[in-house]
């Protein structure tokens, strides 16, 4: 199992591993069959840009380490559900914070029995869900950040509420003033805690006073904001941006100590994987492989070399490096 771009889809020797949905979160195309050219076609002219396959390449990849289908859907519903709440009512009842809350409760647990998180794409969806899968993402990252500078299970809670609602303001405001406009909705709903609220309300500000609205720097940039800043980049980096996930970390590398502290892009780095299983690499001795799972090192993951199908893990083999990625198939 692996991602693809949509366009290196091969009908003769791949078959959907996860299903295609549209912008009402239903199934368009089940998994486990092939996708004929005139339905792949219509799923092009949706804008969904990922797919999730199997082929003979990526024959035991289990991408264990993303959060199943089901569940990224129902948070992306709910998240588009407080949206449209929000939208219409300027406000969030006590009611839909239960709801956050119970489900950010379930969303931990499954972030917990997973030592590693791939994000599902963002670019597997219709334009329309995209916002909302942004917010599931920026959560996941998030949480894994949180987990790596040991937050308990309270810090971790408000951090992955504040994430998942951090562009709340977009709905009342606009670019420039969604922060703010994000910040004083939230703070008006008293079952927040302060530091939810200023996930929204920094996660677009710099600890060298570049970021906005306030240009604020050093220790006024709290950590809960750096956090979501920091996942908010990464995810628009590789969905937007359409950065591969090896590069986005790169980018990240050079945001400390100017936009983020070190502390934080180190914890960062420690959990967030550079290539996920599914990616297509080739090494410095020349030979092609797919990047099978990953151990104990986030960033030097056992390869399985296609030529002969063994299975190198480079955290055993310091002098085997990934000297290329195959953009075609890890661009998604």
């Amino acid at each position: 199992m692996r991602m693809i771009h949509i366009d290196s889809y091969d009908y003769d020797t791949m078959q959907l591993a996860k299903p295609v949905y549209d912008s009402r979160r239903r199934i368009l195309l089940a998994a486990g069959r092939s996708i004929h050219p005139t339905y792949l076609q219509k799923i092009k002219e949706l804008n969904i840009r990922s797919l999730i396959v199997e082929d003979a390449e990526s024959a035991g990849i289990t991408l264990d380490e993303m959060l199943d289908m089901p569940t990224w859907m129902d948070a992306i519903k709910l998240v588009e559900e407080v949206y449209t709440e929000v939208k219409r009512n300027k406000s969030i009842s006590q009611i839909t914070v239960k709801r956050i809350q119970e489900f950010v409760g379930k969303l931990l647990m499954e972030v917990r029995n997973r030592p590693i998180i791939v994000l599902i794409p963002s670019t597997a969806l219709t334009p329309e869900l995209i916002p909302y899968a942004h917010a599931v993402n920026v959560a996941l990252l998030s949480v894994q950040v949180g987990t790596k500078l040991n937050y308990n299970m309270i810090q971790l809670r408000d951090l992955a509420i504040g994430a998942l609602l951090h562009d709340i303001g977009k709905v009342i405001g606009n670019e420039e003033n969604h922060p703010t406009e994000g910040f004083e909705l939230l703070r008006k709903t008293r079952e927040l805690k302060v530091l939810t609220t200023h996930v929204a309300f920094q996660h677009h500000e710099s600890l060298d006073g570049s970021g906005y609205p306030r240009r604020i720097r050093g220790e006024e940039f709290l950590e809960v904001g750096q956090i979501g800043g920091i996942a908010n980049l990464y995810e628009n980096l590789i969905s937007k941006e359409k950065y591969p996930p090896h590069l986005a970390m790169e980018m990240i590398m050079t945001k400390s100590e100017n936009t983020y502290s070190h502390a934080v892009v180190q914890a960062f780095c420690n959990g967030v994987p550079t290539y996920p299983p599914g990616t297509k690499v080739k090494l410095n001795n020349g030979q092609v492989g797919i990047v099978y799972k990953i151990d104990q090192n986030l960033h030097r993951p056992t390869v399985r070399i296609l030529s002969t199908m063994e299975e190198i893990s480079l955290a055993d083999q310091p002098t085997l490096m990934i000297q290329e990625v195959d953009q075609s198939i890890e661009t998604v």
